[in-house]
């Protein structure tokens, strides 16, 4: 009999064949990939390398910028024919022009540039990674465990021209738990230290577990990047969509292929409203 996340699966992929995902512009969210840990964010070297390889074949994988650029115009080529009721020649999937996706990863451990940037470089894949700044710049561990990356190897990552870093806070708190100083503090360190050790201002923005916090602390973030993200498995809409308020969708070691392809595009959307209102429950009622 299934656990109640698989039931939740099979009923999120129900609806998908009831009502298909829009056309627009999936981001998906990962964490660690060969960490070691028994994390369920923690994926297997080969599934990710099956993972890139299927995205490679069946999407347009775009940097962050240009997602950005598309969902700003919605002039991409594709994103009308995506709607259309009747099948085309490849059997009634989406136009590829329509199925787009941005790949990006959350924290900085070092499994990202010894594991994940050699695999997108095999398969000239872009990526963005959201850094939690404090860990990297004083080499501590993460609360749950994870050694943290060093920041000459994510140098190095950026050269290779696939990656683009962004902030994630210097502290990885909430930001609703936060007072007005201590909150500017916490931005506007992530950001020197970033502009320091990569040399570039970082432009976006994830919301540590995906909570936005207090009105206050989404003022705080959109005057200071152009882009942050939640988590709700959505597609970003061309036209329709807050670029401060950009949907992402993580992807589980469990994921069978499958579901991984759903994911990819823009499906299990009642999975995805289920476990944000689950975090909001959980994180209101934490301890301030």
């Amino acid at each position: 009999m299934p656990d109640v996340k698989q039931l939740v699966q099979q009923l999120s992929l129900m609806a998908d064949s009831v009502a298909s995902p829009p056309a627009g512009v999936t981001i998906l969210i990962y964490h660690r990939v060969g960490g070691g840990s028994d994390s369920a964010v923690d994926l297997d070297v080969d599934q990710f390398d099956r993972q890139l390889a299927h995205l490679a074949e069946h999407h347009r994988v775009l940097t962050l910028d240009a997602a950005v650029a598309e969902l700003t115009a919605g002039v991409a080529e594709g994103w009308g024919a995506a709607n259309r009721s009747d099948a085309d020649d490849s059997g009634g999937a989406e136009p590829a022009a329509a199925r787009a996706v941005v790949i990006t990863f959350d924290d900085g451990t070092p499994d990202f540039t010894d594991v994940v940037v050699p695999a997108l470089e095999r398969h000239q894949l872009p990526a963005t990674l959201y850094v939690a700044t404090s860990f990297i710049d004083e080499g501590l561990d993460f609360p749950w465990g994870a050694p943290p990356a060093e920041w000459a190897p994510l140098r190095e990552s950026v050269a290779t021209g696939l990656v683009t870093i962004g902030s994630h806070t210097h502290t990885h708190g909430l930001l609703d738990r936060l007072d007005e100083a201590a909150l500017d503090d916490d931005l506007d360190r992530s950001i020197d230290l970033i502009t320091e050790h990569i040399g570039v201002r970082p432009r976006h923005f994830a919301y540590p577990k995906a909570v936005p916090g207090s009105a206050a602390a989404e003022i705080a973030v959109r005057r200071r990047f152009e882009t942050a993200a939640l988590a709700r498995n959505r597609v970003n809409r061309p036209q329709r969509t807050d670029l401060h308020r950009l949907w992402r969708t993580p992807v589980k070691r469990s994921d069978t292929p499958d579901l991984f392809a759903a994911r990819a595009a823009g499906g299990l959307r009642l999975e995805g409203e289920l476990r944000a209102l689950a975090s909001r429950v959980r994180y209101r009622g934490a301890e301030r």
